[in-house]
Order: structure tokens, then C-alpha cells, then sequence
């Protein structure tokens, strides 16, 4: 799911002699697993102390705020409390010997202010020209948006007549493979269904990559219409059999695709990645909750975020004009960072109102607002065609009881009577084998998407064809 910027705290407490020894930019290789991560640390001086910032290039995050930083010669510890961080090292000369800390592991981390090279990821499956089938570069117009989604489409052969699929991507701008941290699922699972006799349209979301539009205004309601273009476009392709269209969709495509599911007669099947079932309050909180556990945030911190998230949701589902949200949510903000008692503060660096008006701005933008009160059940139950929903037992963004739950009781409320719902253990919210199914956990993982579950995917796609 799309990253949510938690409420954080941070209460900086510095003293040292020699400050200009520590400040600048500090680099460093985390080994796990025989996989390799680099981390670069930004560590600045100021009135108050020492503030920090951590990068993590092989995952795509930059700017992560430190919450504590303290030095006193020779000693730095930093600490990021919302995803469980800490490290402890020695400043000896021109390097910093210490130790990461996370989620119960503890692993060597030297920090130099040399640049580090690390070794390329390895990512096994993915797939490499040449293909043993037809590939196309393609694009086609959404007429009501006045945009051209640009895309590839996969058959098992140029000519002849195949059942079809289109891949609709997670929250947050992906391109047609859905890459991040390293992976490319989508990649993998067209390769892995064109090989086996499906044809594949994946495409690059609005507004990223090759294809044109604004995804800062978009909703998940207009990411469908996108959806319903492809739709569109398949049906002008001779190589593709028009009674036989199916949806996958991941994370929050798999909230797409019952929407546009449940207004179409050309969409014949649905398979469901770790899709939601939850309304998004509901779902967000829940994520929150699991992701600071699994991190190792006290109980006691975690119910203090849930209140106050609980609380600042509510007023989004309450409001009844964009106007009046943001005023009522900013005096709520401003509340709690007055209050000491709920456990957040405003972080080093930034003043209140600037915390205030970021928090404000993050939690209003059109595509969180529409998502915090959408329920998936009003289009859940009304679709009728088949429904294949999946999740990883160790997911911590869409939690796979509470929401294969939902799903599978809208679908059967609305009289569904084709539905299988799927949990697969020890797998996390991109269907890897885990060990934590922590976000911070996916780069380093070799796999990118199970084996098994792409082969009871194929089987059951298979299956709608007879």
C-alpha cells in the first residue's frame, strides 16, 4: 500500500566537543542473508543538537527522519523509532564501527564517508530476453481522462486467439512491471502466464514513465477508468478471445479491479493479490498497528499512534468538503502536539505549524481522503464472475485473515457462489518467502514472487477456461 508518514516524535539531546567530526554524509553496507544493502546516513548540526536523516538507495527511500541522534565522542547512537531502528557505533578516525539493530536482528554496520559500492541484487526470476513468445509495445487512450496509458502486451504466439489478462498495480506510481525495491513482479508474472498460454497487458500508470496524465490528483476511482480503457483496448485485438478478459490486480489493484468487475460483463474472472477487504481507515489502522509490532515499538507507543490515527481518520470520513477537512484537521493536529501526554512531537528541524501543514497535506491529498472512506464491499458484492483472492500469512500492509475474510463474506452477501480464498504461509505482501514480512525486509530477499502461488494462479485461471 501506498507509504503512510506516521506521526512521529523526535527529542534530540546532544552534547559533544567535536561536532564537526560527525556532521556529513556517512556510508555503509548492510550484509543480510548474502544479500548486500546500502545505507547512507545524513547527519547535520544545529542550535538544539544533532539532527539526522537515513537513505536507503537499493529500496528506493531517501530522507527517512532520524528520531533521536546523539553523539559524545566517540559514541553516536541514531534511532528511528517508527520502523524500529537503531544503531550504535564508535567514531575511530575516518570511520564509524557499530552495530544495526532491527526487528530482533543485530548486524555489523561500518560507516565511512567514502562512497560503497555494493553488488548488484540478485533477482533470480527475472526474466530475459530473448522471450519464447511475442512481445508488443502498445499504448491506448482512457478518452474520458484525455490520456494514453502506454504499455506491453505479452502472447504466447503473434498470431492466433488466447484468453487474456491485464496486471492492475499496487498504490503509489509503478511502472507496467510494478518495480520496486529491486523486484518486478509484474515482469515475472507475465512471463509466467504468457508462457503459459495467456496473454498479458500490463502498462505503466498514469502519469508515470511513458504514459501521460497527473497520478497526484488521481483516486482509485479513476485509476478503474484506466482499467476499463485496457478492457477497451483488448477487444479491438483479434488475438485476444473477447469471453475470456480477467483482472489481476495487487494490493490496491486489487481494489480496482472488483470495482471495474462490478460494472462490466466483459471482465469473465478476478484474481486477487493481498487485495483489500477492509474500508481504509480500518485497513490503514490495522497496518500501522502491524507494521510497529513487528518492528518491536512498545505496545504502549503503538496505542498511542492508533489513537491518534483512529482519531485523525475519522475526522476525514466525517467531513463533508475539502475546505472544512483541512481546517478541522490541522486544529486537531495542533491539539495533539500541544498535548504531551500523546506521545508525539514535533520533529527536530521543522517548526509546528510546518509539521502541522505537511501531516495535514499528506492526509488530505484526493487519492487518501477517497481512499480512508472507501469500503470494498459496495463493489464486492455485486460481482458475480469468478474470484480467486489471495494473501501472504506474514503480510503486515494488508493483514491476510481480516481482509480474505471481508472479501470472501461481500462476495458470498451478493450471492458470489464461485470464490476461493487462499492463505499462504510465510509469505509477505509481494508474495516472498519472508522471514519478518516487514517493508524493510523485501530488497534484500532474493525471490520475487512464490512459485507456488504463480502455479495455483495459472491452474486456476486454467480452470475458468473449460
Amino acid at each position: 500500500m501506498r507509504k503512510i508518514t506516521l506521526l512521529l516524535s523526535a527529542f534530540i539531546i546532544v552534547c559533544t566537543a567535536f561536532a564537526q567530526e560527525i556532521t556529513g554524509e556517512w556510508n555503509g553496507v548492510l550484509k543480510v542473508q548474502a544479500m548486500q544493502l546500502k545505507l547512507v546516513f545524513h547527519i547535520t548540526k544545529n542550535s538544539d543538537g544533532y539532527t539526522a536523516t537515513m537513505d536507503s538507495p537499493d529500496q528506493g527511500v531517501k530522507g527517512i527522519s532520524v528520531t533521536t541522534a546523539t553523539f559524545e565522542d566517540p559514541k553516536l547512537e541514531l534511532e528511528i523509532k517508527n520502523i524500529g531502528i537503531e544503531y550504535e557505533g564508535e567514531l575511530k578516525d575516518k570511520t564509524i564501527e557499530g552495530t544495526f539493530k532491527q526487528g530482533g536482528l543485530s548486524l555489523p554496520l561500518n560507516l565511512t564517508r567514502d562512497s560503497v559500492i555494493t553488488t548488484s541484487l540478485k533477482r533470480p526470476q527475472e526474466p530475459a530476453p530473448p522471450y519464447p513468445y511475442y512481445v508488443e509495445e502498445v499504448s491506448f487512450p482512457n478518452a474520458g481522462a484525455n490520456i494514453t496509458l502506454s504499455g506491453t502486451l505479452t502472447l504466447p504466439k503473434k498470431e492466433g486467439n488466447y484468453p487474456a489478462v491485464i496486471l492492475i498495480t499496487g498504490s503509489g506510481p509503478q511502472n507496467r512491471d510494478e518495480e520496486i525495491f529491486g523486484h518486478k513482479p509484474f515482469l515475472v508474472i507475465a512471463d509466467y502466464l504468457t508462457r503459459n498460454g495467456i496473454a498479458v497487458l500490463r502498462y505503466d500508470d498514469r502519469g508515470t514513465a511513458r504514459s501521460t496524465g497527473d497520478f497526484k490528483t488521481a483516486t482509485s476511482a479513476d485509476f478503474a477508468t484506466d482499467v476499463e480503457s485496457a478492457i477497451k483496448y483488448l477487444k479491438g485485438r483479434k488475438e485476444i478471445n473477447q469471453n475470456k478478459i480477467g483482472l489481476v490486480g495487487h494490493s490496491e489493484g486489487g481494489l480496482i479491479a472488483p470495482m471495474v468487475a462490478a460494472r462490466s460483463k466483459d471482465v469473465h474472472f478476478v484474481v486477487l493479490l493481498a487485495g483489500t477487504g477492509l474500508r481504509g481507515d480500518q485497513l490503514l489502522l490495522l497496518q500501522q498497528e502491524m507494521i510497529a509490532r513487528a518492528s518491536g515499538i512498545p505496545a504502549t507507543d503503538i496505542q498511542k499512534g492508533r489513537a491518534v490515527n483512529a482519531k485523525a481518520f475519522q475526522i476525514v470520513a466525517d467531513a463533508t468538503s475539502s475546505d472544512s477537512l483541512k481546517t478541522t484537521l490541522a486544529a486537531y493536529l495542533k491539539q495533539v502536539v500541544n498535548d504531551s501526554a500523546s506521545g508525539i512531537s514535533v520533529p527536530s528541524g521543522m517548526t509546528a505549524d510546518q509539521f502541522i501543514s505537511l501531516e495535514t497535506n499528506q492526509i488530505t491529498n484526493p487519492w487518501m481522503e477517497y481512499f480512508i472512506k472507501y469500503n470494498p464491499a459496495t463493489a464486492l458484492e455485486k460481482v458475480k464472475c469468478p474470484v480467486l483472492a489471495v494473501n501472504g500469512e506474514k503480510d503486515v500492509q494488508v493483514a491476510a485473515n481480516e481482509n480474505l475474510t471481508a472479501i470472501k463474506s461481500a462476495l458470498e452477501k451478493g450471492g458470489n457462489k464461485n470464490v476461493t480464498i487462499k492463505t499462504y504461509p510465510n509469505l509477505n505482501h509481494l508474495f516472498q518467502e519472508c522471514t519478518t514480512g516487514l517493508p524493510t525486509e523485501y530488497a534484500t530477499i532474493e525471490q520475487t514472487f512464490s512459485h507456488v502461488v504463480l502455479n495455483d494462479i495459472i491452474k486456476w485461471i486454467q480452470q475458468q477456461m473449460r
